[in-house]
């Protein structure tokens, strides 16, 4: 028995019908156009899951078996080497953490689509300029307003409805799909796929917009967090087809943004929240991000063996922070931004990605075209994506296509980044803080400090954050000349995160602190943050699957600049200390801290 989509805006929900699996509940409103009725989700077919089971697998390049379904993109010619994709034959439902079925797979399977590949706009179509959000006008507004109401009446086999692209989000980033040719799931955050998935998802939801309303030269606009004047839920997501009934009404205007956001609420006066907004910016595109890495994340390839989990600075903070800070926390898992399977259901999401879609922008620009931050691999120029564009099409386009705005004819206002000129200072003097940590050094009998441990490597079973942990880590080189730090930056590794379970965890990252329980990204010592968001749902597996879900992860932090202003570039070993926030520790556990360099 099918049920199709009451309703364009139709969000999962429970129904009880024994041919019918439970969805997650979510809350419905007017806006929805549902009534006091209940919306069934299709589940695919018996065939269909029955073609997912046993469709065959290419592991290390060894073709196998394929069902009839990949006849549309049969197109594409076998390679030696392969490159990090969807196979789009293979998307599954998944469960919540309270195992709670969720299901975002489209209507039909997108392998059955022809597709076409992405060609860039002409150029002599109009240049799109995106605004700060907070100075758009009402008439932009009123139109922008007019689009999303189009989308949500839209039928839900329609790719532009509103809840099917918000679900693209849910497929690519909860592990709806496997990968192409492997058995391994596609998740697109935490990892270098992060900054680019996330300009082409906005980029033909923006082009999408424009259609329906007539207008080639709309442009999303971006919620200015990094600055003081943006650092507000902007007044137009308040309004109208904007607003989302799921967000934390504690945090609605006039409340100033916490942009390291750690699950409680930090205390601070809407100066001084300003002023750490600030501080922790400049660390996350300035001195923690001197590198491509530390900025983009870890290299993210093909099968198995090429996962990695290790996300760059902004993704972290303030992307994930922001993210829970604006979800409500009357949802489990604070839904809808909190967590990722319902994220873009908030219109602000689109806002928050076009924000994060410019810092990377003016990440480049601060660092200048060298080898900071271009990256020459082909498996990651070569990754692709599949995404409907304004004409209904489905387009396949590749990392190397989106890597140059002006090719997209899109750009963005300039706006003060006042961050910039944010560089903390010691919350300490260095010669001072210097004093107070040798005399931590002689109680290593833990009397003073029961946290400490000279011992940076945790053992097999680790350590959990149950309280703060204090190590004492050594720096192989000290006294590096100015040319060796351009070409290598000294970086702190925290290893072998292990959160238990998919839920919000968080720990800040200090360097040489003497009291770190006083003290934010406002002060030099802070080294970083490690933030882990709701994924929102998990694989269900299929049987005969092999398929490892859950791994350890790891943050690679910058702190060159960091110890020449702590003065503690020519010592043999620094303290580092792991904060737990937000009362999240017991769930965390760390392998260990060492020193790494990295070019």
């Amino acid at each position: 028995m099918w049920l199709g989509y009451q309703g364009a805006s139709a969000r999962p929900a429970p129904l009880r019908p024994i041919n019918f699996r439970l969805l997650r509940p979510a809350t419905l409103s007017a806006r929805d156009n549902i009534g006091s009725g209940y919306v069934a989700v299709p589940y695919p077919p018996p065939e269909l899951e029955l073609k997912n089971k046993v469709l065959g697998i290419v592991e290390d390049g060894n073709w196998a078996l394929f069902t009839s379904s990949t006849v549309a993109v049969s197109d594409e010619k076998p390679s030696s080497r392969v490159v990090l994709s969807p196979n789009l034959t293979t998307c599954h439902q998944s469960l919540s953490d309270a195992d709670v079925p969720v299901y975002c797979c489209p209507p039909k399977p997108e392998s059955d689509e022809p597709f076409i590949d992405f060609k860039f706009p002409d150029e002599s179509q109009p240049i799109r300029v995106r605004r700060p959000a907070h100075l758009v006008d009402k008439e932009y507004i009123a139109k922008y307003n007019k689009a999303l109401t189009i989308m949500r009446s839209l039928p839900y086999d329609d790719p532009r409805n509103f809840i099917r692209q918000a679900n693209m989000h849910c497929l690519y980033c909860t592990g709806a799909y496997n990968q192409k040719h492997s058995n391994a799931l596609l998740k697109i955050h935490r990892s270098w796929m992060f900054f680019p998935w996330h300009r082409m998802m906005i980029y033909f939801h923006e082009r999408i917009i424009g259609s329906l309303m007539g207008d080639d030269t709309f442009a999303l606009p971006f919620w200015n967090w990094d600055a003081p004047e943006g650092m507000v839920i902007p007044i137009m997501h308040m309004n109208g087809s904007f607003i989302d009934p799921d967000r934390d009404s504690s945090h609605l205007p006039p409340t100033v943004t916490d942009d390291n956001y750690n699950h409680v609420e930090s205390g601070l006066g809407p100066e001084e929240q300003i002023t750490a907004n600030v501080a922790l910016m400049y660390h996350q595109m300035v001195s923690g991000a001197k590198k491509m890495e530390l900025f983009m994340g870890c290299p993210y390839k093909a099968g198995e063996n090429g996962f990695c989990d290790a996300p760059g600075t902004i993704e972290l903070a303030p992307h994930n922070t922001l993210h829970t800070w604006v979800g409500s926390n009357l949802n489990p898992e604070r839904e809808d931004m909190g967590a990722f399977y319902s994220a873009a259901r908030d219109p602000i999401f689109y806002a928050h990605h076009s924000n994060i879609d410019r810092l990377w922008e003016v990440w480049k620009g601060l660092r200048g075209k060298n080898q900071a931050t271009l990256i020459d691999d082909p498996d990651w120029l070569d990754t692709y994506f599949f995404f409907h564009n304004e004409k209904l099409q489905l387009v396949r386009i590749k990392i190397r296509d989106v890597l140059d705005i002006t090719n997209l004819r899109y750009t963005y206002q300039e706006v003060e980044n006042p961050w910039l000129n944010a560089r903390p200072k010691p919350s300490v003097p260095p010669q001072m803080a210097r004093h107070m940590l040798k005399m931590r050094d002689n109680n290593q009998n833990g009397l003073l400090f029961p946290s400490n441990n000279l011992m940076s490597d945790f053992g097999p079973e680790g350590r959990t954050l149950d309280t703060i942990i204090r190590v004492r880590v050594y720096r192989p080189k000290t006294d590096r000349t100015k040319k060796e730090k351009e070409e290598e930056e000294e970086v702190l590794l925290v290893y072998g995160i292990d959160v238990k379970k998919d839920m919000y965890a968080k720990f800040d990252v200090f360097v040489n602190a003497v009291d770190e329980t006083t003290i934010g990204p406002e002060s030099r010592e802070f080294a970083g943050t490690f933030v882990n968001v709701r994924r929102g749902v998990k694989r269900v597996m299929n049987e005969g699957d092999d398929v490892v879900v859950k791994r350890k992860t790891n943050i690679k932090l910058g702190i060159s600049e960091l110890l020449e202003d702590l003065e503690a570039d020519g010592d043999e070993s620094i303290w580092v200390s792991l904060v737990p926030r937000g009362g999240t520790g017991l769930n965390i556990a760390v392998d260990g801290v060492r020193i790494e360099y990295l070019r």
